[in-house]
């Protein structure tokens, strides 16, 4: 099936539409984040992404190309290649060079605003690596907003064709998980008879065109039936795959959070049935934290060797990084940020180290919109794993960490991008507020690096797409592969 493009009928819409776009307080030019902050990181490259607020990029090569496929929240933008208006879904931006980023195709997502619409998370395996998948085809596993999971043939960027529809009727997604070797994936989905907006649903995916469903899995308290105050909802997964059998899982976003580190054989090979006992069968252990306190990424560092315990017996150690999600505007919740938790003895994981930027550096409260934690890389390149972490900050934009000695991370470098024109302000405050106490503030979203060693952060705020690369003693850590 071809892309088909939303159009929204109507002269007096569309005026109706960008007069929206347009509407709320403007920049003021007194403020420190009209100007780009820097240390020991520089722009490499940039794109407006159409004034499209983003989430989540991810970064392949394919067929001699770099492609970036990003989720988009939802929204309405006029794409300038075809002349509609369309809702935000999901941007293909061809990064070959990255000085010169330039936009391939937008295809158009679920019809809403935030997260209650758009499509924010894209998975890409090829052919080549599935284990069924067609060696000549690139595939697209992508959410369409809060209703369904797709699949897509991206093997040419400019000519997306979907190929099914995995699941729908659901009433949220969110951060997914593909296994690209294994083809097994794990789809963040909100089935109507559940307990809560977000569990797994488990497909193997090793032959794209034909989805097989597994097994819905979730916490013990979040089934349907069940009763008492459930878990909090999923919000995303990160697979270690058959060689590590484990699955971290975390849960909350910004308060009640939850690790939840699980048998990934268990899961795919345990009893199937919705019970007590079942859900419970794949679980390893799980840690619960303070109750404002969430588990937006649960990022693995395993088989870390700690410099000074060397001469020490258990040397080599296994962390979690658990990053929180920051919510609400102008620092009104606890402040969100990454905890280092020791997962060596699995069944007793514990808290060793914890890291956030200082609101006083910056007077980040002040600034409007969002500060605080909200996202790691995920790429595990071994340009940067378990050496470097960056980790966006919302208006604080990217923080870079040493994670070398995760009992004691240190910053080694950040960007805060410079608001532009395009720069809008949340459209959850204009609906909570008076659109004239809502600041506007960059809100750097997501973050991705690429196996050249390129960072991509994103804006929620409409910036735009910037790449970065690491300048004076922070690049002397990663290990860039030889030119």
């Amino acid at each position: 099936m071809a892309i088909q493009f939303m159009r929204l009928a109507g002269a007096g819409l569309a005026a109706l539409v960008l007069a929206a776009c347009q509407s709320g307080p403007s920049p003021n030019p007194d403020r420190p984040d009209t100007q780009a902050e820097a240390w020991n990181m520089k722009v490499v490259g940039f794109h407006n992404l159409q004034a499209r607020s983003a989430y989540q990029p991810t970064i392949v090569e394919q067929n001699g190309r770099w492609i970036a496929y990003i989720g988009l929240h939802g929204g309405t933008r006029m794409n300038a290649q075809n002349g509609q208006l369309e809702h935000n879904g999901t941007a293909i931006v061809d990064v070959t060079d990255p000085r010169e980023p330039k936009f391939v195709v937008h295809i158009p997502g679920e019809r809403g605003e935030g997260e209650a619409g758009g499509g924010q998370m894209t998975r890409i395996c090829k052919g080549t690596q599935l284990p069924k998948g067609d060696p000549a085809k690139v595939y697209m596993l992508r959410v369409f907003g809060d209703q369904q999971h797709e699949m897509w043939d991206v093997t040419t960027p400019e000519q997306p064709s979907r190929l099914n529809v995995i699941v729908g009727n659901l009433r949220s997604t969110h951060k997914s998980w593909w296994e690209c070797d294994t083809g097994i994936a794990y789809l963040v989905s909100g089935p109507k008879d559940w307990r809560v907006r977000r569990m797994t649903k488990v497909y193997d995916l090793s032959d794209p065109a034909k989805p097989v469903f597994i097994r819905d899995y979730g916490m013990d308290g979040q089934q349907p039936g069940a009763t008492g105050q459930p878990p909090f909802e999923l919000h995303g997964m990160i697979s270690a795959g058959p060689q590590k059998n484990r699955l971290y899982m975390g849960h909350g976003n910004n308060k009640f959070g939850i690790l939840q580190i699980v048998d990934r054989e268990k899961l795919l090979t345990g009893p199937k049935e919705v019970t007590r006992e079942n859900l419970n069968y794949p679980q390893v252990s799980r840690l619960e934290f303070p109750t404002n306190s969430g588990a937006h990424t649960v990022l693995p560092l395993l088989d870390m060797e700690i410099e000074h315990f060397k001469k020490s017996q258990n040397s080599k150690r296994d962390f979690i990084v658990a990053v929180n999600e920051s919510i609400n505007d102008e620092c009104r919740e606890a402040n969100q940020q990454v905890w280092f938790i020791d997962i060596s003895q699995e069944t007793r994981p514990f808290g060793v180290a914890n890291w956030t930027v200082k609101e006083a550096s910056g007077k980040f409260c002040d600034r409007g919109e969002r500060f605080g934690a909200h996202s790691p890389q995920e790429n595990m390149t071994p340009i940067f794993h378990k050496k470097i972490l960056f980790v966006t900050w919302f208006s604080a934009g990217l923080r870079a960490l040493d994670v070398r000695n995760p009992y004691e991370p240190k910053e080694i470098a950040y960007y805060i991008p410079a608001i532009t024109a395009d720069t809008k302000a949340d459209p959850t405050c204009l609906r909570r507020r008076n659109a004239a106490t809502c600041k506007i503030s960059i809100q750097t979203n997501n973050v991705e690096v690429d196996d050249r060693g390129y960072i991509y952060i994103v804006d929620r705020a409409d910036t735009g797409l910037h790449i970065l690369d690491l300048t004076g003693s922070a690049r002397e850590l990663a290990s860039y592969p030889a030119k």
